[in-house]
């Protein structure tokens, strides 16, 4: 089994440092997201590497509740976290570019990820893990747009 992986860029007017500002402050994820509408950083947490905050996500289907890990945290360059223990990861990378910023945000749901909603699905896994890529297809082109408007409206 390998890892599902998607990723896509926007050209955003402003520095490596100020969007990173920006998406390293996963309160502000509702913001932007389809699907997460709300974050917050266990107390006393940031955009650290080991830092852990909660995310609440909603669909018409359903609202669920994941825990995540920073892994990434480097300012002007990239900002990731791994959810429920490696089972997904999302990744925003900042190149500088002449008109300012091309983030990047990645996501990949692991082979741990798909083993994981194999034994808890059953038959109903490949279907699930399908859904969860068609989502991350359409939504990562909506969350980079809503970013790019939030900072450069800023």
């Amino acid at each position: 089994m390998s890892s599902l992986t998607h990723s896509e860029s926007i050209v955003i007017s402003a520095s490596p440092d100020e969007v990173y500002a920006v998406v390293s402050d996963v309160t502000r994820t509702g913001e932007w997201s389809p699907v997460c509408n709300a974050c917050w950083w266990d107390k006393g947490d940031g955009p650290r590497i080991g830092a852990f905050f909660t995310g609440r996500n909603v669909t018409p289907e359903r609202t669920w509740e994941t825990r995540s890990e920073v892994v990434i945290a480097e300012p002007g360059k990239a900002f990731g976290w791994s959810v429920a223990e490696g089972r997904v990861l999302w990744t925003y990378s900042m190149q500088p570019v002449p008109a300012g910023t091309e983030l990047t945000e990645s996501w990949e749901f692991t082979p741990t990820g798909q083993a994981f909603f194999a034994q808890k699905m059953g038959e109903r896994a490949p279907a699930e893990i399908e859904s969860r890529r068609q989502a991350a297809l359409s939504g990562i082109p909506v969350t980079l747009a809503a970013i790019k408007r939030i900072i450069e409206q800023g």
